[in-house]
Order: C-alpha cells, then structure tokens, then sequence
C-alpha cells in the first residue's frame, strides 16, 4: 500500500504518541511533548490531530485495520465454535500487547457510554459493529435458538470485553490468569449454548433475552 506524506506524517506522530502514552502515562502527556518526539513543531501535530482524544481514534480504527486479516488468518486455521471464539479473542489479546498501558490508562472512563472514547459510545459505533461482525460470522453454523439467535453476537462481544477489561487488571505474570479465565469461559459458553437449544430451557431464555434487550436499551 502506497501512503500520501500527510498519512506518513500521522503515521509518526500517533507512533510517537503511543509511546509516550507507554511510558509517562495519557494524562500527563502533552501535545508539545508528541510534537517533540515527533520531531515537528506543536502546531504541526494539531494540523493532523486536534487533540490527544483525536489520536486514541486513531489508535481505535488503525488497530481495527491492521486486526482483520490476523482474524482472517487465525480462524481459517480453526472449527468448531469453541475454537474459533477462543482464537478470535486471542488475536484481540496478542495485538493489544504492546499498547496494554494505554489501553489499561483509558480503562478509567472506559465503561461509561458517554465517554466518547468508550468502546460503548457512539463515536465507537462503526468499530464495535466491524468486530461485532466477527462473532456474527461465527456463529453461521452454530445451531442457536431462532428467539436468542439475533442477540448472540453483541453477547459474545461483550464476552470479550469482559475478557480483555479483566486481561487488562490482570497482575499476575504474562496475564496466566486471564489464559486460564479464556480457557475455562470460553468452554462454558459452548456448554451454555448447547443447553440452550434444548426444548425445556425455553422458559430460562426469555428471561436472558428480555435482561439482554434491557441492557441494550431496546426494552
């Protein structure tokens, strides 16, 4: 892929911004100091971001680039839904290591919806619906109850929110907990499936549905 010198230039100063987010921290970050380790003038860096919040954007959609054709890879080499959920989680894991401090330091305002850098906000609508499309596509072949079946994937993006806001805190050396957390819940929400599709849970589902639809606000 051919970039523009506008690109290449954002391209470096939302580097240099990660990297100071690593190491002094988002807050106490200034623009004159990514400017700097961008080795361009402050209003420079403005030109091409208007604010630090701009830049965590940025972050957001180029990570949700760069992540599709690793999705792409890493599920043509699985079957099954415990598999593919598990390595679709996986890449989201392995992708976000080397920017956990950054993410970790957005945790703060992370689950509020009115925090527009949330990734339950509305300004993050276009990137939650790209991965919520993952798990739809999962589930193609999955045999899921008709009345559960359009809430399934917006659950299991939350599942994954769960896992990463828990991968996130986790203290524990190289997150082992959160592995073994993936290893076990993942299989539990195969088992919670298949029970699922039994006919005498079907009194048990509405309940879960009518919670669900509460918390999507559409009840």
């Amino acid at each position: 892929m051919i970039y523009t010198k506008s690109q290449t230039t954002a391209a470096r100063i939302l580097d240099a911004a990660l990297t100071l987010f690593r190491t002094r921290g988002f807050d106490q970050t200034t623009m004159r100091d990514i400017a700097a380790a961008a080795g361009m003038a402050t209003g420079a860096a403005y030109h091409h971001f208007p604010s630090k919040d701009a830049m965590v954007m940025a972050f957001y959609q180029r990570s949700c680039d760069e992540m599709q054709p690793l999705l792409e890879s890493a599920l043509a080499g699985t079957s099954g839904l415990e598999q593919t959920l598990r390595a679709l989680i996986l890449v989201k894991l392995e992708y976000f290591q080397p920017n956990r401090a950054v993410l970790k330091a957005l945790l703060r305002n992370g689950a509020d919806p009115e925090y527009h850098l949330s990734p339950f906000s509305a300004s993050t609508r276009a990137i939650r619906e790209t991965d919520v499309a993952w798990f739809r596509r999962i589930l193609t072949d999955v045999s899921v109850p008709r009345d559960l079946a359009p809430h399934l994937p917006d659950v299991l993006w939350l599942f994954q929110m769960g896992i990463i806001y828990f991968w996130l805190t986790d203290t524990s050396t190289k997150q082992k907990r959160t592995t073994r957390l993936l290893e076990i819940s993942v299989k539990a929400v195969v088992l919670l499936l298949r029970l699922a599709n039994l006919p005498l849970s079907r009194g048990l589902r509405r309940p879960v549905i009518e919670l669900i639809e509460i918390a999507k606000g559409a009840a």
